[in-house]
């Protein structure tokens, strides 16, 4: 048989919208750190200068203040600000967006690098020898049972193997490498036709 498995379109999919939400999720950290906590705190520090000006004793005018809302509002509508109060942004706070966000960046990118690295990988199938992702040759024939305890779920068979007087392992993902289902079906059609034989052996002698 001849069979070149490669990575399915499901997969990669999957895989790229994993990508795309973690790269994603990390560039909004970043655009925090960077962009709009800074520029926030800056709004903070002005907003604080208008709140002590207001200040009639010892004590902080109080938020809900109305004094404070009509002057903030006021110097809010002349900079060009949002009227809600801007939160106060500590450079704590700021280096942590910045870190988590240059974390999952590049994270995410490591994670496109294993996306690509993947797409070298595949699983074929040459006259009786099938080659799994790591380089490893399985005689068809050698191939004693398959396990289909993953199959309906998550499309992964595993075919047990005798090599060396021991029972061995071949993965075959056919959700993540598209075309070992072929593989699968062959070898089972022969660990049948090898139980036939035996029984008529057994029947004939």
């Amino acid at each position: 048989m001849e069979v070149n498995a490669r990575i399915s379109g499901a997969w990669r999919k999957r895989m790229l919208f994993l990508f795309f939400m973690v790269f994603g999720i990390g560039a909004w950290f970043l655009s925090d750190g960077y962009i709009y906590w800074p520029a926030e705190g800056e709004r903070h520090a002005e907003y604080l200068e208008i709140r002590e000006g207001l200040s009639k004793s010892e004590e902080l005018v109080a938020e809900d203040n109305p004094a404070l809302i009509i002057a903030w509002e006021k110097y809010a509508a002349e900079k060009g600000y949002a009227k809600k109060f801007p939160k106060e942004r500590t450079e704590a706070g700021i280096q942590e967006q910045r870190t988590i966000g240059w974390v999952m960046v590049g994270g995410s990118l490591l994670f496109l690098a294993w996306i690509a690295w993947n797409h070298t990988l595949r699983v074929t199938a040459e006259g009786e020898v099938v080659t799994g992702t790591n380089g490893k040759q399985v005689n068809l024939d050698s191939i004693l049972k398959i396990d289909r305890k993953k199959w309906d779920n998550k499309g992964i068979a595993v075919a047990i193997y005798e090599e060396g007087g021991k029972e061995r392992r071949l993965i075959l993902d056919d959700h993540k490498f598209e075309g070992c289902e072929a593989i699968m079906l062959e070898a089972e059609r022969r660990i049948k036709a090898r139980k036939a034989a035996k029984k008529t052996e057994a029947s004939e002698s």
